[in-house]
């Protein structure tokens, strides 16, 4: 730091506080982590310096909870050196997809809970999937019911689902 001039002695800000640096550089810590939990397909996506890469990779292998923190640290330094916008970019989409994903699923099952429990449940579906063969859906409802009452393994229950799975892939609609 600087003063003003010879007799005053308040300072002059000359850049981050140390706080500051200490919060960057945690928050790269943090993106470090992310792309350690990364598997190897969606780390190669990343344009990444050799350093890094390699940095990540010993990240990986190391067990020792010291050895990790140290490890983690480098990551971060190495971090200030790459521009991190398009990394947290693509981590935030591909994250996206994922919950996106789940979403799709969860609705699926509800589809398929709608269709066991409830018997106007099949019209509803072949209103928003006209193209769904009835029958078929009737069948596995049908079988999925006993297997229930049975307490017998799901095996037609797994099977509606892959169906209502493979028709709403066909035509996109919920």
């Amino acid at each position: 730091m600087q003063t003003s001039d010879k007799n005053s002695k308040s300072p002059i800000y000359d850049g981050p506080s140390r706080s500051q640096l200490k919060r960057e550089a945690e928050s790269q810590q943090a993106i470090g982590k992310k792309l350690v939990d990364l598997p190897k397909e969606k780390l190669a996506k990343l344009d990444l310096p050799e350093a890094l890469v390699e940095a990540i990779a010993e990240a990986k292998r190391i067990t020792a909870n010291g050895a990790i923190r140290r490890q983690m640290q480098y990551i971060g330094r190495l971090m200030r050196d790459v521009d991190v916008a398009p990394i947290v970019d693509q981590l935030a989409r591909w994250e996206g997809k994922h919950n996106e994903e789940n979403a799709r699923f969860h609705a699926l099952e509800r589809w398929r809970e709608r269709l066991l429990s409830s018997p106007e449940a099949l019209s509803d579906f072949m209103v928003a999937y006209p193209h769904a063969d009835s029958q078929q859906l009737r069948s596995l409802i049908r079988n999925s019911q006993k297997e229930i009452a049975a307490n017998s393994a799901p095996k037609s229950s797994r099977e509606l689902f892959k169906l209502i799975r493979s028709i709403s892939e066909t035509t996109p609609s919920d």
